[in-house]
């Protein structure tokens, strides 16, 4: 199985905030950073701004995206695999001031209160303001301690929760997580792919990349795809943002319409030493061939969504 989640990093200062999961949490007793998963056709941005409300009771806008990183949980009781992509964002709250200081005893910001949020109920039983020097003390989920920059501390055997977190997938509903490439040479060109014949979107150009496979991380996932579809090997240099597509009837290789979301996050890529672009993925992919192009012809081709809006903010 598969979910995208999204977190908030929130600064006071030198402080964070961090919500304890309650009975009803992926991790209960464990700290982590506020947040949870996407829902179907959601923005990711609008979901971490979601989350951190129902969670915090807090207003925030998100900043930027700072990192995209993929893991991979069983459970000895159940028969599945939980993959996971998760989008950690900066968020500020809704004016930019910084959050006033709570009461000692409340332990959390002015008007902040743990399960604010009807989405919260019993998910998170505490909200908490922690310098990097407190923080560093109490159990984290290991995706907040990467976070914030501390060594990840396996936790106690069962106390991630397992049973009732995951509802049976829609079947006419697909939820695809993808990492597509803005890739350029030193000379400037931009590569592009174009879609194939009987995939959504046929015959326009695309950036680079595609879905991830189960357990494989964004960037890896990139650039193998750059591999395969452009025959070139590049290296990640920058993370962009994310781009959200909602098609509630895609027409695709299933042969019927299907409600399609696909959460992409967009990456700059170089490519130091460039050569002819060809597809290498075997036949029947989706991906019909690729070519270099300077940015002038690249603005002038029939253009993916998403290779629209990079491309253009390239030019800023």
């Amino acid at each position: 199985m598969r979910r995208v989640a999204t977190y908030g990093l929130l600064w006071d200062a030198d402080r964070v905030l961090l919500v304890r999961d309650g009975t009803e949490g992926e991790f209960p007793g464990a700290w982590r950073l506020p947040g949870g998963a996407v829902g179907h056709a959601e923005h990711p941005e609008r979901a971490v701004v979601r989350e951190v409300a129902d969670q915090t009771g807090l207003v925030v806008a998100v900043a930027r995206l700072l990192a995209v990183v993929a893991d991979v949980a069983t459970f000895p009781e159940e028969p599945v695999a939980l993959h996971t992509d998760r989008l950690l964002f900066e968020v500020t709250t809704r004016d930019g001031a910084s959050p006033e200081g709570a009461p000692p005893e409340s332990g959390g910001p002015e008007g902040a209160r743990p399960g604010s949020g009807d989405g919260a109920s019993g998910l998170v039983d505490e909200v908490c303001w922690f310098s990097l020097a407190e923080v560093a003390q109490v159990p984290l989920t290991p995706f907040t301690a990467e976070a914030l920059g501390l060594p990840v501390t396996p936790l106690p055997s069962g106390t991630r929760r397992s049973r009732g977190l995951f509802p049976p997938p829609h079947p006419d509903r697909r939820l695809r997580f993808g990492a597509y490439g803005l890739v350029t040479d030193p000379a400037g060109r931009i590569l592009l792919t174009q879609i194939a014949e009987g995939y959504p979107g046929a015959g326009l150009w695309h950036l680079p990349g595609g879905g991830t496979d189960h357990g494989e991380q964004p960037a890896t996932g990139l650039l193998r795809e750059l591999v395969e579809e452009g025959g070139q090997v590049g290296r990640v240099v920058e993370l962009l943002g994310v781009n959200n597509l909602h098609n509630p009837a895609a027409l695709g290789p299933e042969g019927r319409p299907l409600d399609w979301h696909g959460v992409r996050v967009i990456y700059r890529v170089l490519v130091d030493v460039p050569t002819e672009a060809v597809v290498t993925e075997s036949a029947g992919g989706s991906t019909a061939r690729a070519a270099w192009f300077t940015r002038a012809e690249a603005v002038d081709l029939p253009l993916s969504d998403v290779a629209a809006v990079a491309i253009g903010q390239s030019g800023r």
